[in-house]
């Protein structure tokens, strides 16, 4: 996605080899427009998928989730990473590790919001090593729900998620795909030209 290029460009910072901060637009500050062109591009990439509801994790996975599922018209589930008085039974929880935050976090979606009939669109701001995307997919698998695929705002290449994930099976749409952060400098991985929307 060009436009989302661009911004990774003008605003992305390489904090390290590993690591590309992209606050001013999509972890801290959010770029309502850009978010709102995010959802929009993941619901063309999903045509016909008959997907029922959208999941992310939380906190940067929302704005482009629910972009995603305000144009497809379905509710957006976020699992919770914090513990919550009012979501104790009934739970669906998964222990996620974060490589951004050097921590695992258990994450929690309450099961009264997925079914086994569900078609699961899961969004996230990131893929690096998989381990939120693996967690989420586990989560609707759970319930016996399908994992449609990923939509993926910014996926690091270099690392191994991609890979994982596509070899257990699962499609992934990624709208930004980084080859490296090398010498303090993005570059992307060369896809072939997008087909335009219609």
């Amino acid at each position: 996605m060009k436009q989302l290029q661009d911004k990774v460009m003008q605003e992305g910072l390489v904090l390290s080899n590993q690591v590309l901060k992209v606050d001013s637009f999509l972890n801290h500050q959010m770029d309502p427009v850009l978010m709102y062109e995010v959802g929009k591009e993941f619901v063309r990439r999903y045509a016909g998928e008959k997907i029922t509801k959208v999941l992310t994790i939380e906190s940067s996975g929302i704005a482009p989730g629910v972009m995603a599922a305000l144009e497809l018209n379905v509710p957006l589930i976020f699992a919770r990473k914090q513990k919550s008085l009012t979501l104790r039974d009934d739970i669906i929880v998964e222990k996620i590790y974060s490589f951004t935050k050097q921590e695992s976090n258990e994450v929690t979606v309450s099961k009264k919001y997925l079914s086994a009939d569900d078609r699961v669109l899961i969004i996230d701001d990131f893929l690096a090593n998989g381990e939120a995307a693996s967690g989420l997919a586990r989560i609707v698998e759970q319930v016996g729900a399908t994992v449609v695929g990923f939509g993926i705002v910014i996926e690091k290449s270099f690392q191994p998620g991609r890979s994982m994930l596509l070899d257990a099976g699962y499609r992934v749409e990624s709208l930004v795909r980084v080859a490296s952060l090398q010498d303090g400098k993005v570059s992307f991985v060369e896809e072939e030209q997008e087909v335009p929307a219609r």
